[in-house]
Parts: C-alpha cells; structure tokens; sequence
C-alpha cells in the first residue's frame, strides 16, 4: 500500500531570509508524520504529528508565532478529520493551548462537534492538554511587529497536513492563529470542515489555506475534493478549485491534496506557498516555498 504525507506552512509572501526556515519546518513536519506511517500508525496520529511540529515553530502561523489580534492576543483554530467514517472535531478562539491539533484529534475521538472559547479550552484542561499562560505564545518578533504596526509577510496563513496510511484511510488538519489584527473572536475557515478541511476516502482528502473570508463562501476544500471525480490527478484538481475561488471571491488561497491511491497536488494563487511531501518511492522529502522551484532536502 502507497504511503504518503503532504504539509504546507501557509500561501502567503515569503521574504528571501525566511525561505530556509519555512523549508526546513515543512521538512521536519513530514519527517515526523512519515515516522508515524512508516511504523504502522494512522493517518490522523501523522496528521497530528506533523501539525505538532509546525505548532512548535514560530516561522509558523499556528501556537506559538501566531499573529496577534486587536488586543494583542493569540487565539487560535484546529480541526482534523478522517476519511473513513468522516470523523471530525475542532476548536477555535482558544488561548493557552501549546498544541490545538491535538485537542481537536481528541475531540474527534470522543465525539465530532466544534467547541470554541473557554468551553474550548475547559475540554482542554479536563483532558490534559498541554496548557499554559496565553502570554507564553506570544513570540518576541510577532509582538514587536504588532506593536510597531508593521506590515507581517510571512505569517498570514494556516498550516495543515494531510496523510495516507497503510490501510488506505485519508485524514487532513488544519491549524491557525488567525490573521494579523483580526477581531478578537474571528474565527476563519480552518475550523470549518468543508472549507479549511475536508477527507472522504472514497476521493481524497485536502487542507486550505488563505483568506478564511474567501475560502468560506467557496467551501474551499470540499470543492477541492469534488474536483477529483473521474480519476482526476489532485494536482490538477487544486488547480481547479483555486481558479473557482478566484472567478467567484477576491482573495487569496492555496489547497494540498491527496487522492485514494496518495497522489500528491497542491495550488495556490499567492506570491509563495511553503509545502512539503513524501510518497512511497521516493528517496528525499521534496520541500518547496514556490511550485516551480523544488528544494530536495536530505
């Protein structure tokens, strides 16, 4: 059986001295969950895994890094769902989480439904998340850039993961502090299953980033999904699903995808998109932060 794994850190601008620090990110987050697949786990422990990783790393938008919204906060979103019994959960405006993706595979676990907030963060707690002060998330560089009003280019977008496991079950996540200044108590697409996430093993599965308030009205992943039909490659497939959203909303978008036999495809239609794959058969983690322009890494 074919294994796969693909991660992206965001669409959005990446300036030339962050380019090394999103590569390295995305490869270490596929490392992790190809370990996971590779030692018989399932999709949704490597979707965790690798989203973990990203979580940890404040070249990312998602835990720690995260931007900072009006009042100078971290909330933030995670969802993940697998695509066998279309299993899902999620959370979203919560602060104090070091890990949203795991409270969301943990509500999935016990019963799909979105909890936000401190009803969010309550769960957490009760279930021995790792918590702490909401202050700890705040990375120096975040906080002087929103005190400084700054214009952030490397931040503005979500993680995500998707994988294929041994038994051929999809799953994909989604995590995200947001947009930089956003209303306390916005919540975007990455919580929404059929928009910043979406896995059904009968066709793919797929993880979005981008404009949450553009993403939402295309239902951004589902679409992306819809788009495999007939056997169509997932590259092709992302590509369609992003020219949907850019005939239908201003803004910008990108989308990685996995089809039922692990294909790999993702698109976008911002200036940059960090990304990492692996597939059965291949010998290097691919990595890339522009499509033409792979980075083959060790």
């Amino acid at each position: 059986m074919t294994l796969a794994i693909i991660v992206h850190g965001g669409a959005k601008s990446i300036s030339e001295d962050k380019v090394t620090a999103n590569n390295a990110g995305c490869q270490a987050a596929v490392e992790a969950g190809w370990a996971v697949l590779t030692s018989g786990g399932c999709a949704a422990e490597a979707v965790e895994a690798a989203i973990r990783v990203l979580e940890a790393d404040q070249t990312f938008n998602a835990s720690l890094g995260a931007t900072l919204n009006t009042e100078g906060e971290v909330e933030l979103d995670a969802a993940i769902m697998e695509g066998s019994s279309l299993g899902w959960g999620a959370i979203a405006a919560v602060q104090g989480v070091r890990h949203p993706i795991s409270v969301a595979r943990k509500i999935m676990d016990e019963k799909p439904r979105l909890l936000v907030a401190r009803g969010a963060e309550r769960f957490a707690a009760d279930n021995k998340a790792e918590m702490c002060k909401k202050e700890d998330l705040i990375a120096q560089e975040q906080w002087e850039e929103w005190k400084e009003e700054q214009e952030v280019l490397d931040r503005p977008n979500t993680v995500g993961c998707v994988a294929l496991d041994a038994n051929g079950i999809l799953a994909a996540g989604t995590s995200t502090g947001g947009t930089t200044n956003q209303q306390a108590g916005r919540v975007g697409d990455t919580a929404l299953v059929g928009s910043g996430l979406y896995a059904d093993n009968k066709l793919g599965a797929c993880s979005t980033t981008g404009d949450g308030e553009s993403i939402i009205p295309v239902v951004l992943a589902k679409t992306a999904i819809d788009f495999l039909s007939g056997d169509r490659h997932p590259d092709e497939a992302a590509q369609k699903a992003i020219e949907t959203l850019k005939s239908k909303v201003t803004g910008e978008a990108g989308c990685i995808l996995l089809d039922s036999q692990g294909r790999v495809g993702w698109a976008y239609n911002s200036s940059h998109m960090a990304c990492a794959y692996m597939t059965t058969g291949q010998d290097e983690v691919a990595v890339f932060t522009k499509k033409e322009a792979p980075a083959l890494c060790d």
